[in-house]
């Protein structure tokens, strides 16, 4: 992905992209629960590829924070963000650079993001620069080569994205982000709640492919920046 490049959406399908807030709600759900322990009422809060921010809305109004940037390339996915948002402390921009915000902040999120850039180092730094002394980056991954599930998804996801998908093992994730000055940690997402089950899914065409996915493929880094 080149700074600066945009897209329109994420998806070629419109419907597809209007269902993935919901299909993603119990992660993001699991994601709050496992890294928020803190009152964020002073804090601020990147989302790193917010799509149609539904992320930040879900985190506000659980936890409220004290503002927050969204950022993503898909042009109309932040449109429709800003649309939702209410009232809520948030702002929406085009954009691949967290640096180039010219701020920082307590908290990043990003979910399914890592293996859409062709090069973490540059993320990792990219994020550094935005993240205050001792903040934390939360990233959460399940689209890597670790998965059992991946040869298969990157198939099925490469007919449906809107840019290229790249082949990043966890070990490179982790190598990435503490070369850039990160203590870095990482856990099954290990989701707590029911998923649906789809006969006939491309991507869980049996129901242990879910279950394993979910509680061993799907993982969370967290990224901390050196105080």
């Amino acid at each position: 992905m080149q700074r600066g490049s945009t897209i329109s959406t994420w998806n070629r399908n419109p419907a597809d992209e209007e269902a993935m807030g919901a299909a993603h709600a119990p992660i993001w759900r699991r994601m709050i629960d496992v890294a928020i322990h803190c009152d964020l009422r002073e804090a601020t809060v990147l989302d790193y590829g917010c799509n149609q921010g539904g992320f930040l809305r879900m985190l506000h109004d659980r936890h409220p924070f004290h503002d927050a940037v969204g950022i993503d390339i898909a042009r109309e996915s932040v449109a429709r963000a800003e649309l939702l948002k209410g009232h809520r402390p948030i702002e929406y921009k085009v954009g691949n650079s967290a640096a180039a915000l010219g701020r920082t902040f307590n908290f990043a999120f990003s979910h399914e993001v890592l293996y859409l850039l062709p090069d973490l180092a540059a993320h990792a730094a990219d994020i550094k620069v935005a993240l205050r002394p001792g903040g934390a980056y939360i990233a959460a991954m399940g689209c890597h080569t670790d998965s059992a599930v991946w040869p298969r998804w990157r198939k099925v996801l490469s007919e449906t994205s809107s840019i290229p998908l790249y082949n990043h093992a966890l070990d490179g994730v982790a190598k990435a982000f503490s070369e850039a000055g990160f203590t870095v940690g990482v856990r099954p997402l290990d989701l707590d709640a029911f998923m649906p089950v789809t006969v006939g899914s491309a991507y869980f065409p049996k129901v242990v492919d879910q279950l394993r996915y979910y509680s061993q493929d799907k993982v969370l880094f967290r990224f901390v920046r050196s105080p």
